[in-house]
């Protein structure tokens, strides 16, 4: 298990702080905040690892899995992925350290104290929620559960006027200016980012836990809602499990069997299935075209495989979104206890439909439909249950 440790203390687990700043944040700040620690060794001992994450597991998911969009499917060059990783891990480090400068330099304005080595702990640790939601780009068709790294906003909201001294009627007001700061920064840090990595890539490439004891109740997490802390709870066992005993993804063939020749008058013109493993991440897919006259969509079943554990904060966090447009509408959210997404476009008549089960397989129907209706039925005829079914 990796570690982090600091002048004076004892080592401290990355698995067992990023658990305890999920669970129970108050506490964990407390302990965070009389910590003996120093900014270069918050970088090297929590912010090098794991803003790793994302870019490490955006570099193995377009390799491995590519990004699909209404049936068709892009996988990068190796120089090109290995530039985007490049580019994002330098954008998340800098951009970590510019923030903890500004943080400090904010601190008089909302009666607080300055203190660098206090506003490096606060961008570093309210981060881990962001980063640790950076492990679903292995699967690109997972993107969206990225939203879990909201939870970084509660945490920032919660450590930010404790370690910078700053008091309560002003927490809210320091904590939103931090974060407009925070937006503009890695949008800019980005930008310089990209070129960096860009010239950083080789060139032959380019173009080729603590345990015991149980929680419930719920937290409250403004501008998004509530956190059921009790399946929190559950959710970080199943990432202590997985650690320990990691899934090793079902065969790409067995998910191939999966796809239908046929869904209803949907004649299956196309099929294809690929997998990987490797040090416990990684998975397997399968994917099949369906053609109607000018109709067509894709029907897709990925497990994620260890990965899947980490899914489980989607149904502790409540992950809601809904956007309406003037001619359609995305959602996300819990549908009978799965993660669920969905888009539909009346005009252009093409949509998505996806559900996650059993916090591992991801099966998800998208484009040219006469409703959203026949994606979700072409998503159930994969069978639910049986999916469950491998999932034990």
């Amino acid at each position: 298990m990796m570690s982090a440790e600091f002048p004076g203390d004892q080592p401290v687990t990355h698995a067992g702080r990023a658990k305890r700043l999920l669970l129970a944040p108050a506490e964990e700040w407390r302990a965070i905040d009389a910590e003996p620690m120093t900014v270069g060794g918050i970088v090297k001992g929590w912010v090098l690892p794991l803003a790793a994450i994302g870019p490490v597991a955006g570099l193995i998911g377009g390799l491995v899995f590519g990004v699909s969009l209404l049936g068709i499917t892009y996988r990068p060059s190796v120089g090109a992925a290995l530039g985007t990783a490049i580019a994002g891990y330098i954008a998340t480090v800098v951009g970590t350290i510019v923030l903890a400068y500004i943080i400090d330099a904010l601190a008089p304005s909302f009666d607080g104290t300055k203190n660098r080595v206090q506003a490096m702990k606060v961008a570093a640790y309210s981060a881990t929620a962001g980063w640790l939601a950076g492990i679903f780009q292995v699967v690109p068709a997972l993107a969206w559960l990225g939203l879990l790294g909201l939870y970084s906003l509660y945490l920032l909201y919660v450590g930010l006027p404790l370690l910078m001294r700053a008091p309560a009627a002003k927490a809210l007001g320091y904590t939103v200016v931090t974060v407009i700061a925070a937006v503009v920064l890695f949008v800019v840090v980005g930008m310089v980012a990209t070129s960096v990595g860009r010239m950083l890539t080789p060139a032959p490439l380019i173009g080729a836990g603590a345990g015991g004891g149980s929680v419930s109740g719920t937290l409250a997490i403004p501008g998004v809602g509530t956190v059921d802390v009790g399946k929190m709870e559950a959710a970080a066992r199943k990432m202590e499990a997985a650690a320990d005993t990691p899934r090793t993804a079902v065969a790409p063939d067995v998910l191939q069997g999966l796809l239908p020749a046929a869904l209803g008058d949907w004649k299956r013109t196309e099929i294809e299935s690929s997998g990987a493993n490797a040090g416990g991440l990684g998975g397997s897919r399968a994917e099949a075209r369906y053609e109607r006259g000018d109709d067509h969509f894709r029907l897709e079943v990925t497990d994620i495989a260890a990965v899947g554990a980490l899914a489980s904060l989607g149904t502790a966090l409540n992950v809601q979104s809904n956007k309406q447009t003037a001619t359609g509408y995305e959602k996300t959210g819990i549908v009978d206890g799965r993660m669920t997404t969905e888009e539909w476009d009346n005009e252009s008549r093409e949509g998505k439909y996806g559900v996650l089960v059993a916090d591992r397989f991801m099966v998800e129907a998208e484009g040219n439909a006469p409703g959203i209706d026949t994606l979700k039925q072409a998503v159930a005829a994969i069978g639910i249950a049986r999916l469950e079914g491998l999932a034990k």
